[in-house]
C-alpha cells in the first residue's frame, strides 16, 4: 500500500494492485521532491494526472487542497482501484476518474480548462519506443496549452533517457558479417509550444518540467 505524504489525509494508506508492474507508483521520495517544487502551486487549483495508476499523484495534490483533480486510467481494474481510493477518502466531489486511452481525444476533452498542473506518467516503454514516444509527446503538448499562465506541465521518464542506434562500424567478423555496434544517444524532450524542460532526475527516473511559452 501507499500512503499520503502530507496535508488533509496525511499517513492515510490507498489501496495499491498485487504487484507493482501495473501501476509502478511513483517513489515517496520523488513525491516528496514534486510536491516541495509545487508549494504555493496546490491549494484551490485544478490537477490533471494521466496514466494515473493508482491516483498517488493526484490524491496527494487533493490531500494538499487542491480543488479538483481529474484522473485517467486505461485499466479498468485499476480505475476501480482509484475509485475506491477516492470514496475512502471522501472527495468524489472534487475529483472525476476517466477510464480511456491517455493518449486520445476523449482524454484530452476532460482536461480543466484552464489547467494548472498535468502530470504524465506514461508506461516507460510508451516513451522508450520513439514511435509511440511521439504519440505521447504530441498529447503532452496538447495538454500544455491548456495551462493557465502560471501551471505547470510534468513529464515522467525513465533516466538516463536514451535512444539506441546500430551503427556499421565498417569491419566484418570471422565469418564475413558486419559488425554492428549498438551506441545510445541522448533522447530529445523538447515539447512543442512548451518552455523546458527542467529536468530533475532520481536515480533511474526523472520528472521534467514545463510552462507554456
Amino acid at each position: 500500500m501507499l500512503r499520503i505524504i502530507a496535508g488533509e489525509f496525511r499517513s492515510r494508506h490507498i489501496q495499491t494492485p498485487d504487484g507493482g508492474e501495473t501501476t509502478r507508483p511513483l517513489p515517496d521520495r520523488v513525491r516528496v521532491a514534486v510536491f516541495n517544487m509545487l508549494h504555493g502551486h496546490i491549494e484551490g487549483q485544478s490537477f490533471f494526472d494521466v496514466f494515473a495508476g493508482t491516483g498517488a499523484f493526484g490524491l496527494e495534490a487533493l490531500s494538499r487542497g487542491a480543488k479538483e483533480v481529474v484522473f485517467v486510467e486505461k485499466d479498468r481494474a485499476v480505475t476501480r482501484l482509484i475509485e475506491r481510493n477516492i470514496e475512502t477518502l471522501g472527495v468524489a466531489d472534487r475529483c472525476e476518474v476517466f477510464q480511456g486511452d491517455a493518449l486520445g481525444a476523449g482524454a484530452l476533452s476532460r482536461c480543466p480548462r484552464p489547467v494548472h498542473v498535468v502530470f504524465f506518467d506514461p508506461p516507460y516503454p510508451l516513451v522508450e519506443d520513439p514511435a509511440s514516444r511521439e504519440r505521447v509527446f504530441e498529447q503532452f503538448a496538447r495538454c500544455v496549452q491548456l495551462l493557465d499562465d502560471e501551471g505547470f506541465a510534468i513529464l515522467r521518464t525513465p533516466w538516463p533517457f536514451v535512444d539506441h542506434e546500430d551503427e556499421d562500424t565498417g569491419e566484418t567478423d570471422d565469418e564475413g558479417e558486419p559488425i554492428i555496434r549498438r551506441r545510445k544517444t541522448e533522447a530529445s524532450l523538447k515539447i512543442p509550444g512548451a518552455k523546458g524542460p527542467e529536468t530533475h532526475a532520481y536515480g533511474s527516473t526523472a520528472v521534467h518540467w514545463y510552462a507554456r511559452a
